[in-house]
């Protein structure tokens, strides 16, 4: 079974993230993967435990409102909990931003990337089987970074130094190549162009072919006119949906 891969090659990457820590902006870092891990551990279980997944949504690194609360890749409250059928107990990070507090399945705040990722998946496949049946949905880093600042600026990985990230590159990349190999991916679609950069360097070598979707973030102006319509229309283009 790939979960019997995946599940511990990703708890090696937790290990191996453990001891790190990040010059400024990154002045507080959440490990959604320690305090959220049975969720995450059961969604890799539900939906990553059969082969055959032949296309893989590759995002950037966890939202404060979405795979920080719930542990799910993406993973807007909502969506997790009405269309992925997931709801269960989330820890905390040891240190909190005030204003963007871990409050799991109870967090009231939507995650507006996932809410629009899973939203478009559940609009064209209707039920989670269909549309897991081919594809999933992952995270390249698991690090969650914020400013300490009064606004608690998220900080993108791309921000920080290359010598802090180089460990974690090389840690997310062992996992990256552990996945598409045990899944049998030959398809790996960046949700965003950092992902994509990512993709390519830590799959090198392997026969896979490489697709991009505008980031669903709203500080994308292209995903605040239709983002649906042009992530559907950039997949069909590159030959991932028909």
């Amino acid at each position: 079974m790939p979960a019997s891969r995946v599940i511990p090659a990703t708890l090696a990457l937790r290990k191996s993230l453990a001891g790190l820590s990040f010059p400024s902006p990154a002045d507080l870092v959440y490990r959604p993967l320690d305090y959220a891990w049975d969720a995450h551990e059961a969604y890799l279980r539900r939906y990553a435990a059969a082969g055959g997944r032949r296309v893989l949504f590759l995002g950037m690194n966890p939202g404060p409102f979405g795979m920080a609360q719930t542990g799910v890749p993406f993973g807007e409250v909502a969506a997790v909990r009405d269309w992925l059928g997931l709801e269960m107990p989330v820890g905390r990070p040891p240190v909190e931003h005030p204003g963007k507090k871990v409050m799991g399945f109870a967090c009231h705040r939507s995650e507006v990337s996932g809410r629009r990722l899973w939203g478009l998946f559940q609009e064209r496949f209707g039920t989670p089987e269909r549309f897991f049946a081919e594809h999933l949905v992952h995270n390249y880093c698991p690090l969650l970074f914020l400013e300490n600042t009064k606004l608690g600026r998220n900080v993108v990985p791309e921000e920080l130094p290359a010598e802090a990230m180089a460990p974690v590159n090389k840690a997310c990349d062992k996992l990256l190549r552990t996945m598409v190999e045990a899944l049998g991916v030959t398809t790996v679609v960046g949700v965003g162009g950092y992902a994509e950069e990512r993709a390519r360097e830590a799959l090198d070598g392997l026969l896979v072919t490489y697709a991009k979707v505008p980031h669903p973030s709203p500080a994308n102006p292209v995903a605040n006119r239709g983002w649906s319509a042009a992530a559907t229309k950039a997949l069909v283009e590159q030959g991932v949906w028909r």
